[in-house]
């Protein structure tokens, strides 16, 4: 009797308990994406060519025909380069959503939500996955802060590395929350080139945030992107329009927001979808 005791206690010790199981699931997803990022190597690549030709040829282009000192500035293009991460981090984290698009046009997502996992961990893991890889894809263009003349230091880095992932993990949500209700990859893809190119574009990643007209300087402080913006330029370049704790209060609730309601949309989502 105490030996039949001890084997149903130790096949009860064996079975992993709902919050190990979440834990498993969310590396699971997260190690997934990061190795699909790594075996494409077009998308990997390909992905550094839209930045790079914002940077060197309309910031060239541009660098001698707007006054040194831009905001603080030495030249055009150092004044970008904050920018021009961003919108690294933007694009790429944007693949996360038309993953699970793709996941669900395949079948496989329908497999990940009858698991015996909870929903909010799929999102998670999917958060830290896309964050995860628009980090990466950031961190290959921010090797180029040498060539304008950034001076770097072990603090900026980390800080610089932490607020390109907050950026990340909150467009990642973003992009997740949208792809709870689409069916279609092309749809998708649509709906978030309409939400993205604004949201790049009104976040003074290309222009200095003083003397706007009043609508724009409205819609540019509506703008969450605004403020991530604004954080990495000021920690790289020192120039900087809001207050710090402005900016990380702005996109920090915008980041928890974005993956509370991406949570709330998949746990209301039926698996037969």
């Amino acid at each position: 009797m105490t030996v039949d005791i001890l084997k149903e206690e130790e096949k009860a010790i064996d079975i992993p308990a709902p919050l190990i199981r979440d834990a498993r699931a969310i590396y699971t997803l997260w190690l997934r994406d990061v190795i699909r990022l790594w075996r494409d190597k077009v998308r990997l690549v390909g992905s550094l060519i839209q930045p790079l030709l914002f940077l060197f040829i309309l910031g060239g282009g541009l660098r001698g025909r707007l006054p040194n000192g831009l905001a603080g500035t030495s030249n055009y293009q150092q004044f970008i380069f904050p920018g021009i991460l961003v919108m690294s981090i933007l694009f790429t984290a944007s693949f996360a959503g038309i993953a699970v698009v793709w996941d669900r046009e395949v079948g496989f997502l329908k497999e990940v939500l009858v698991a015996p996992v909870s929903r909010t961990a799929v999102v998670f893991g999917k958060v830290l996955g896309g964050s995860t890889n628009s980090l990466l894809q950031a961190l290959l263009l921010f090797g180029l802060f040498p060539y304008f003349k950034i001076h770097m230091t072990l603090l900026l880095f980390f800080e610089s590395v932490l607020t390109m992932f907050a950026i990340g993990l909150a467009q990642t949500a973003m992009g997740i929350a949208l792809s709870a209700r689409m069916s279609s990859s092309q749809g998708f893809m649509v709906l978030l080139n309409f939400i993205i190119l604004p949201l790049y574009f009104l976040s003074g990643a290309m222009f200095p945030l003083k003397g706007l007209p009043g609508w724009l300087s409205i819609a540019v402080r509506v703008d969450p992107v605004t403020y991530g913006v604004d954080l990495l330029r000021g920690i790289l370049l020192g120039a900087h329009h809001f207050a710090f704790s402005v900016d990380m209060l702005a996109l920090g609730s915008f980041g928890a927001g974005m993956v509370v309601l991406a949570a709330k949309l998949f746990n209301m989502e039926s698996p037969g979808l």
